[in-house]
Formats: C-alpha cells, structure tokens, sequence
C-alpha cells in the first residue's frame, strides 16, 4: 500500500469520527441546555529517525526500530462550546435558566454503586417525594441536585415556591416564608478538560498537573426563573461542516480507489 492511500485511510477513520460529532449535535439540536461539540484535528505528517535502545519499542512495530512515520490526519480533541443558548419562557417556577456561559449546576449521580458530582447546564428540575412527607429537588432522570449544603431536601405542603435570581430556594406556607436551600453553582474555568458523561452531563477527570480548583470554582448565581436555555448547535454550521466532512471523506476514499487501481495496472504490466 502506498504512502498516500495509508495517509487517505488514517484520516477516513477520523473524519467518520467527526460526522458522527456533528450527527451527535444535529441530534440534540432540540434538547434543553444541550452544548455543542466541537472536533479539532492535527496534521500526522511526519518522520522521526533516531537511536530507540528501549527493547519494548519493538512490540507491535510495523517499521524498524528507531523510525517513526506518520500520516493523514488525527482528531486530536472533542471540545465544548458552553457559550450561552436561547432562553425560552416557560412560566414554570422549577425551570431555570443561566444568564452567564460557562456557569454549571452540580448533580449527584450514582452508577454501578460509584457516587460522583456531574455537572449541566439543563435547568429543567423537579421535586421527587421522600418518606416523613418531605420531597427533594432532582434533575429529570431523578439526580439530585445539589445545593450549598449537599441534596437540597424540604417538607412538602408549601402553597407556593421561588427561586431567586442569586438561587435561593423559598416556600410559601401560609402567610409565612421560608428559605429552604440554596442551588450551589459553579464555573468551568477550563471547559476543555470537561468530559461528556450521557444525559447532557459533564464530569470532572482526572487531569496530571491540575487540580479541581484550576478547571471548576464555585461563582454566585445568575439565573432566570421560569426559562429554561435552549440548545447552543448553530443548525447552518453544523450542516455546512456535514458537508465539508463528507466531501472529504469522498476525497480520501477516491485516493484509496484510484491508487489501487494504479497498483492493479503495475501489476498486469510485471506479468
């Protein structure tokens, strides 16, 4: 195989990668406080020759020791564009919305009886019963959500219910009010080292040379009650990309094509 039909089959591979990113946006471009994805590629053009004495850098070696030779192109990473979506007005007093990007709510999720903080940016909350006829504040698919003091957990049996621009949570009962929790939100100051877990949350991993305080701090809420933030994909540029991407891929699957051809000629001219 030649040089230019490995180069156009390695960057075949990434480019599938990427239409499937970009499928994955156009898919999600209706879902409540969903952030678009973005791919971003780099150049494996490249030939390093030099004196590798290691005995394991011959393990699982196509080219002899001390070369390295590389071709087409590589998606290098997935990034998150956590800019600010569309608000649309729902009157719902559970809906919230974020009025500043980067800004992110604090869920507890539990899989595979592992329990950690995921964070997202859907404000679409809800109050799920509890035993002693107290209810607790959870996302859609039942995670509670977090507040400044850990699950946000009340007694039911209010008249009415708040949530302060600052996220202060406030029941009516009767004529008297009462603060009852306190959404606790957080800032990616590094949206780049988030990682997407499903469900339209994000993780925290585990980055050498960081520690949780460089990539999330905790900021003081700017919400809207009563809106919930659309999707941030840009329909246009998601299907000019789909485009571009496909374009692309026909490209490199004609290299493929036309230098085996080539090859299939070489070979009924030596016999």
């Amino acid at each position: 195989m030649s040089r230019s039909m490995i180069q156009a089959s390695v960057t075949m591979n990434q480019l599938q990668q990427k239409m499937d990113l970009i499928g994955n946006n156009l898919a999600n471009s209706q879902t409540t406080g969903y952030k678009a994805r973005q791919a971003d590629f780099a150049s494996l053009l490249f030939q390093q020759i030099n004196n590798m004495d290691d005995p394991a850098n011959a393990e699982g070696r196509l080219t002899p020791d001390g070369v390295r030779v590389g071709s087409g192109a590589k998606l290098v990473s997935i990034n998150i564009d956590l800019s600010q979506g569309a608000l649309q007005e729902t009157g719902r007093a559970l809906d919230i919305a974020f009025l500043q990007p980067n800004h992110l709510f604090q869920v507890s999720v539990t899989e595979n009886n592992v329990t950690e903080t995921r964070y997202t940016r859907d404000g679409s909350f809800y109050l799920s019963p509890l035993e002693n006829n107290q209810v607790m504040l959870t996302t859609k698919d039942g995670d509670p959500v977090l507040g400044a003091s850990g699950q946000i957990i009340f007694e039911d049996g209010f008249t009415d219910l708040q949530v302060a621009d600052n996220g202060q949570i406030t029941v009516r009962r009767g004529n008297d009010t009462e603060v009852v929790g306190q959404l606790a939100v957080v800032e990616a100051v590094r949206p780049r080292f988030l990682e997407a877990t499903g469900n339209n949350n994000f993780r925290l991993p585990d980055v050498a040379g960081y520690n949780q305080a460089e990539i999330i701090q905790g900021v003081t809420a700017s919400l809207k009650s009563g809106s919930l933030e659309t999707s941030n994909v840009n329909m246009g540029k998601e299907l000019t990309d789909l485009i571009n991407a496909q374009r692309s891929y026909q490209f490199n699957a004609r290299t493929i094509s036309m230098g085996d051809q080539m090859l299939g000629l070489i070979n009924q001219l030596r016999s």
